[in-house]
C-alpha cells in the first residue's frame, strides 16, 4: 500500500516543561496520561511521545518505575507506535534520561542532537501563585539553565539504544543540530531514513518565522536528501501555524500539550485529542491524509509493537 500524501502526527502527550498550574488539563497521573494518550491515538496520532510525571506534585519523573505504571496499558488500548522521551527534563543527567527507553526497547525513542539554553522563565509572570511548590523555581532556574547534549551524550544514548532496534525522534532546535546529525550519520552511527523533528519557538532555539522553518526545511534537504522524514513542532500558539506549513511542503507534524496548552486563541485545549482533531482537519483541507500507525510503521522503518519491552 503507498504511503504517498500520508502525513504523521506525533501526539506529545504530557512532555516536562508546563507545569500543573498553566493548566487543568494537563495529564499527570498515569490514569491521565493512559486515557490522553489513547484519545490521541483515535484521533488521528499514529505516534504517542510520552514522558512521566509524579501523580502526587506533577514533577517530571523519569524512573523506569514511573513509565512502566501507564505504557503497557497504553499499548493494550492502541496500535498507535510509542515513543519514549530520552529528553526527560533539562534538569537530569544523561544516565537518568535514557534508563526508560533503555529498559522497555520501545519502536521510538526521543534524542535532543544538541545543547542549548533552555528557557522557560519568562513563564513565571503569567501566573500570580502556584498550585505546587517545586513550579516557580523550576521554572526561575532556566534562567541560567543550558541543557545538556554534548557529543559524548548523544553518542552514549545511541550505544545504550543500539541493539534495540529502537529508531530515534531527533530533535532538532537550532540549524546547528542538523549538521551534528549529519556528522553522527557521516560516523555510521545512525541510519537512514532520519527521522528529524524540528523544534520551533522555545526560548534559545530557532523561532517561529516562516523563514525560520524554511530555512530548517532547505538544510536538511540539503544534508540528507531523500534519506530523511521532516516533522515539525510549534511551541504555544505557532503550533498549528508551523504544523500547517510542514504539511502543505510535505512534512510531518506534531502537536500535544507537552508543546502547547492551546486551542486556539485565549482558549486551552481540554485534551490531546483536541489539538490533534485541529491539526487533522488542517491535513485533510490540503487534500491529504492522515497516516496510521503501521503506515507510519512503513514510512520510518519502525520494528513494530510486538517486539518492545512492555
Amino acid at each position: 500500500m503507498s504511503t504517498q500524501g500520508k502525513v504523521i502526527i506525533t501526539c506529545a502527550v504530557t512532555g516536562a516543561i508546563h507545569t500543573p498550574t498553566m493548566s487543568p488539563h494537563l495529564p499527570i497521573t498515569p490514569d491521565e496520561i493512559t486515557e490522553a494518550a489513547i484519545g490521541a491515538a483515535e484521533a488521528g496520532a499514529a505516534i504517542l511521545h510520552l514522558h512521566a510525571r509524579d501523580p502526587e506534585t506533577g514533577k517530571p519523573d523519569q524512573t523506569p518505575e514511573a513509565f512502566a505504571r501507564f505504557l503497557p496499558r497504553i499499548k493494550q488500548g492502541t496500535d498507535a507506535a510509542i515513543n519514549i522521551t530520552t529528553g526527560g527534563s533539562p534538569y537530569m543527567k544523561v544516565e537518568e534520561r535514557v534508563r526508560p527507553a533503555a529498559q522497555f526497547k520501545p519502536e521510538v525513542a526521543s534524542l535532543n542532537m544538541g545543547s542549548i539554553n533552555f528557557g522557560l522563565y519568562h513563564l513565571v509572570q503569567k501566573y500570580d501563585s502556584f498550585k505546587f511548590d517545586w513550579e516557580k523555581p523550576h521554572l526561575e532556574a532556566t534562567k541560567d539553565l543550558v541543557f545538556r547534549n554534548s557529543f559524548k551524550d548523544i553518542e552514549y544514548i545511541l550505544e545504550t539504544c543500539y541493539d534495540n532496534g529502537t529508531r530515534f525522534e531527533f530533535e532538532c532546535y537550532d540549524i546547528a543540530h542538523l549538521y551534528n546529525l549529519a556528522h553522527f550519520a557521516d560516523r555510521g552511527l545512525v541510519k537512514a531514513p532520519f527521522f528529524v523533528q524540528s523544534v520551533f519557538g522555545l526560548l534559545g532555539g530557532i523561532g517561529t518565522h516562516p523563514e525560520d522553518v524554511q530555512h530548517m526545511k532547505r538544510t536538511a534537504d540539503r544534508l540528507f536528501g531523500a534519506d530523511f522524514r521532516w516533522s515539525v513542532l510549534g511551541a504555544g500558539a505557532s503550533q498549528l501555524r508551523i504544523a500547517a506549513q510542514s504539511a502543505a511542503l510535505g512534512g510531518n507534524v506534531r502537536v500535544g500539550l507537552e508543546d502547547s496548552l492551546w486551542a486556539g486563541k485565549g482558549k486551552l485545549a481540554t485534551s490531546n485529542a483536541e489539538q490533534v482533531t485541529m491539526v487533522r482537519k488542517i491535513i485533510e483541507g490540503l487534500g491529504l491524509e492522515v497516516a496510521t500507525p503501521d503506515e507510519a510503521r512503513r514510512i520510518l522503518s519502525l520494528k513494530g509493537g510486538d517486539q518492545v519491552g512492555f
